[in-house]
């Protein structure tokens, strides 16, 4: 690390504004964690349909693509800390007039759908005002390790801590996870508006600005920077093969591995160890590799090699071993993802060009988990994982002329303009 980069890191002050906004993901990624475990629990135990239970997954996914480009454009128009703060807050009160509902037995399925769907679509514009937010709380040097421990944080409390502590909660009353969460979001709220970041630069609104034309620039500026269109493109193949992988992964493990209950927790917490370990040794994967756009295209071709094991070694350990080093390089994946985006698009449109990058790079997702399910009937349980691959080291290959253009992530911009770091 040189001397710009050690600077930047020293600026990662836990008792500054990073400290705070960390400390506000993580008690955030908590309450998470605890309503991710109870939610589906308690629409089994309303309704025993299965397309009705499938249906309080879908509404959690679907606002990102009915909402997400609004979410950015919005983000790109407000000061994005109020935005944060105030959606916490209202997302508090909701989940506390929900755990209420709960208590009193009165929480169908309908409002487990509206809840679902709520919070979702406020999270549009939280996700897309902190990932805006982040580079002005800290040195652009120091984003790609404020991002791993943003991620690392967020990952072993909500793997590690907010899974376990769920079913203690549950068992002393269905209502208390939802009651925790809410109270999560408050605390969270209260450090993001805690935090002092002064007003975020604004450009003169041009005449007849609307938030359909915003949009559109967004998409834009997105589709002309070469280096975030191949990455874009890269995770929106890869999305397809992770959706089809996790739709069927305890299919892999039970029916073709034949490992039972205890096989599938070990694959997945070979999987979460190693996402936090991706996470604890971003910065120095990055500095081994030599450049952001090459480390991408590592990760990519490690994830590929390691998923061809799981779908075709029928043994337990290496398939456990190999979503390890899955997760490991999909940590390092998300972190450079998220870094290069903040580097490279202007501070006036992060929000949009985030939120362009999310909406195309998730679309696929849903179809990958169909892709996946018709892969395992016609093909056998262990196709998915095959299928998965394949995408991946499609992805992996439109990144290769990206990285062979250059690795600079200050450069290139197409037709963006660039503010100054």
């Amino acid at each position: 690390m040189g001397a710009g980069g050690a600077a930047g890191v020293a600026g990662l002050a836990w008792g500054g504004g990073f400290g705070r906004l960390w400390s506000a993901a993580v008690v955030s990624r908590f309450g998470d964690a605890l309503r991710g475990t109870a939610l589906p629990l308690l629409a089994h135990a309303v309704t025993a349909d299965p397309l009705l239970i499938a249906l309080v997954t879908a509404c959690g996914f679907a606002p990102w693509l009915v909402f997400g480009l609004l979410g950015g454009a919005v983000a790109d128009r407000v000061d994005q800390r109020r935005a944060m703060w105030a959606v916490d807050l209202l997302r508090g009160l909701l989940m506390g007039g929900f755990a209420v509902a709960v208590a009193a037995g009165a929480a169908g399925i309908g409002l487990l759908l509206a809840l679902a769907f709520a919070l979702t679509t406020l999270q549009t514009l939280f996700d897309n005002a902190a990932t805006a937010l982040l580079p002005a709380v800290v040195p652009r040097e120091a984003l790609a390790t404020a991002n791993a421990r943003l991620m690392t944080g967020q990952e072993v409390v909500g793997r590690f801590v907010g899974g376990p502590v769920a079913p203690v909660l549950i068992g002393v009353s269905v209502a208390l996870p939802f009651v925790a969460d809410a109270a999560t979001y408050l605390i969270a709220a209260a450090l993001v508006a805690s935090l002092r970041t002064g007003a975020p630069p604004r450009p003169p609104a041009p005449s007849g600005r609307t938030l359909r034309r915003e949009i559109a620039q967004g998409v834009r500026a997105l589709w002309g920077d070469r280096v975030l269109r191949g990455c874009c493109l890269s995770v929106a193949l890869g999305n397809v093969g992770i959706g089809a992988l996790i739709a069927e992964l305890v299919v892999i493990v039970k029916d073709w591995l034949g490992a039972g209950d205890f096989g599938y927790v070990a694959v997945t917490t070979g999987y979460g160890a190693g996402t936090v370990l991706g996470g604890l040794l971003a910065g120095r994967v990055i500095a081994a590799v030599g450049g952001q756009l090459r480390t991408l295209l590592w990760a990519g071709v490690v994830q590929t090699a390691v998923l061809v094991v799981f779908g075709t070694v029928r043994a337990l350990w290496p398939a456990a071993l190999a979503l390890g080093l899955f997760g490991f390089a999909g940590t390092v994946w998300n972190v450079l993802e998220t870094t290069v985006v903040q580097q490279r698009a202007p501070e006036a449109m992060l929000g949009r060009i985030s939120s362009a990058f999310r909406t195309i790079s998730v679309a696929g997702t849903p179809v990958g988990a169909l892709l996946g399910g018709g892969a395992a009937v016609v093909c056998g349980p262990n196709s998915p994982a095959l299928v998965a691959a394949a995408l991946l080291g499609a992805g992996a290959v439109v990144l290769i002329p990206v990285v062979r253009g250059g690795d600079s992530t200050s450069s290139d911009r197409g037709q963006i303009p660039h503010t100054a770091p």
